[in-house]
């Protein structure tokens, strides 16, 4: 993401933070894509889903301690200095990932032509679709989380705060235990945690005048929701392999899971603003999970 801390460093306006945010959103989707398939390739194929949880950990971690450390660097220090920050990690990360990650051989070269092909599998694209709609979930919720949380539940500031280490956490969680159980049984993950999260967000729901439900309700949640993360990267890879185009697949379903986030928000958006009240987004997160 350096280029986004760069572009902000150098100039302040929005044309230019913009243009620092496109940059990156063309690295994401590459840099885990072709990371968890790095990963996958690491270990026995019994402990392939295990492995891209593992490499995926470090998203998790950055929503756990990098986002509410930077956030109170930016507020009692400068905001500059944490993009300094980030610029510096980047660095690091790429001369760290040069020197320590083991080189693999290239395997044999895939037409583009049959890359593209693959997107014509109805394996493939239903694989895709889990990414977009299982993820949507917990996003349609936790789009609203901060007005939700102070008028309906009526929490302060300081309470959400919690509440959003609490989501962290649960992202932790969700991704040991998806990659601990889908090497075992993928379908059998995938079936009960969009099932589980479908519940929970109705408990969420109907609930959420509580904050002793809203607390449980946003830890599984997350760990319920990010569980099925790696199982469905995982899928893609094995549908996406057998169609011909694993690399550009594993790189694309990066791209439809941030499509989810944002069908998630909207959806939650819409309930909001038909009327239904901001704790709506609960019960249409549900509907995308189920």
């Amino acid at each position: 993401m350096s280029q986004t801390q760069f572009c902000a460093l150098i100039d302040t306006s929005l044309p230019i933070a913009l243009a620092g945010r496109v940059l990156t959103a063309f690295n994401h989707g590459t840099f885990f894509g072709i990371g968890s398939i790095i990963a996958a390739s690491l270990v026995a194929k019994d402990r392939q889903t295990s492995a891209i949880a593992f490499m995926f950990s470090g998203l998790t971690m950055a929503n756990l301690i990098g986002v509410p450390a930077g956030t109170w660097l930016a507020q009692v220090y400068d905001w500059r200095l944490v993009f300094w920050l980030i610029a510096g990690i980047g660095l690091v990360t790429a001369l760290s990932v040069a020197l320590l990650v083991p080189r693999i051989e290239p395997g044999k070269a895939i037409a583009l032509k049959a890359e593209l092909r693959a997107f014509m599998d109805p394996q493939v694209l239903l694989a895709m679709g889990i990414t977009i709609f299982g993820p949507a979930a917990f996003f349609t919720s936790i789009t609203y989380i901060a007005p939700m949380m102070v008028e309906e539940a009526g929490l302060s500031e300081a309470g959400v705060a919690r509440i959003m280490v609490l989501f962290g956490l649960g992202l932790v969680v969700g991704n040991w235990i998806g990659g601990r159980f889908a090497d075992r049984s993928l379908f059998g993950t995938l079936f009960v945690t969009l099932a589980a999260q479908a519940a929970v967000l109705v408990v969420f729901w109907l609930g959420v005048g509580s904050p002793a439900v809203v607390s449980v309700s946003v830890f599984l949640m997350a760990a319920f929701g990010f569980a099925t993360v790696s199982p469905i990267q995982k899928l893609v890879m094995e549908r996406a392999s057998r169609a011909g185009a694993p690399t550009m697949a594993a790189s694309v379903n990066i791209g439809m899971f941030n499509l989810g986030n944002a069908i998630g928000a909207w959806a939650g958006g819409a309930t909001i603003a038909a009327g239904f009240g901001l704790a709506s987004p609960n019960w249409a997160g549900a509907l995308l999970s189920l």
